[in-house]
């Protein structure tokens, strides 16, 4: 396996899972890593080895999703589906569909102040140093972040079970 293969097989997963985590679309975050690699490999004599590849490649995909989510093509795929969307499926998968929609639907109800600290915390598993690090905060301004995302979404979910 020569170098780009074995950089794509070991890091296109977890990368695809973090734009998605950004972008709420499996096809869209699958562009945005194949873009993230393909930018990577043409600047690879870029990267300092300063930090982990695997952090390295988690900055740009963030960065990447970041820039998709301010683009026009977001706007109008975010209007496509909302016009065009459809259901289907067993009871089953219906069931985990609504609960995984539910906890995606709060996430992304939160601003990205508050679901960026969360993200790289819970799902991406990095210290508070490592998220102070990257996005460039006190450590205790993360600590307030986290805290309050965590209320957010506790009174989301709240809202939602006295709705029911």
């Amino acid at each position: 396996m020569n170098g780009i293969d074995q950089v794509m097989s070991e890091h296109s997963r977890y990368l695809v899972r973090i734009a998605y985590l950004y972008v709420k679309n499996w096809s869209t975050a699958e562009d945005i890593v194949q873009e993230v690699f393909v930018t990577y490999f043409q600047k690879s004599d870029q990267f300092r080895n300063e930090a982990s590849l695997k952090t390295y490649l988690t900055k740009m995909t963030a960065n990447r999703a970041k820039d998709y989510l301010r683009s026009w093509k977001h706007k109008k795929d975010v209007l496509f589906d909302t016009v065009f969307a459809s259901t289907k499926g067993t009871d089953e998968l219906m069931i985990e569909q609504e609960r995984l929609a539910a906890l995606e639907e709060n996430l992304f109800k939160l601003s990205l102040t508050y679901r960026e600290p969360l993200i790289l915390y819970y799902y991406d598993e990095q210290s508070i140093a490592e998220i102070a690090s990257y996005l460039q905060l006190n450590e205790n301004t993360v600590k307030t972040r986290l805290r309050r995302a965590k209320q957010q979404m506790k009174e989301f979910f709240d809202e939602e079970e006295v709705e029911q």
